[in-house]
């Protein structure tokens, strides 16, 4: 037979089963991946805010400054919540073979941390 699978019909849906365990297995990589690429698109919007501050550090008036500042905070909040989210319900509809995936957890956990730091950034932009 081609590709080296057997004539065994039983044993070709065994390969069959075993090549699906695994296309699951690198979707679940795959979304971990994911999120951390838009958890770097919220930390990139993060460094942007900061250096709005940096350029118009001395704008008058600084709440404008400051404000368009929020704005990238804000979005960064809004891209920590859905990347979270996303991988979460992702991650619910696979099941790991030969994978550990990150538990729920730590998607929740890592994002919320990332989420209170911003805030920080956030308070210490409007106190300067």
């Amino acid at each position: 037979m081609q590709d080296g699978c057997p004539e065994d019909p039983d044993t070709r849906t065994e390969w069959a089963e075993s090549r699906t365990d695994w296309a699951e297995d690198r979707t679940l990589q795959a979304n971990e991946r994911t999120f951390a690429g838009w958890m770097r698109t919220g930390l990139g919007s993060v460094a942007v805010a900061i250096g709005l501050k940096a350029v118009f550090g001395d704008f008058d008036p600084t709440w404008a400054a400051k404000a368009v500042a929020s704005l990238f905070i804000l979005s960064a909040l809004v891209i920590f919540f859905f990347a979270q989210r996303n991988a979460r319900r992702t991650q619910d509809r696979l099941s790991d073979h030969a994978a550990e995936p990150l538990k729920h957890t730590h998607f929740t956990t890592i994002a919320s941390l990332f989420a209170v730091a911003t805030l920080a950034v956030g308070f210490v932009l409007w106190s300067l």
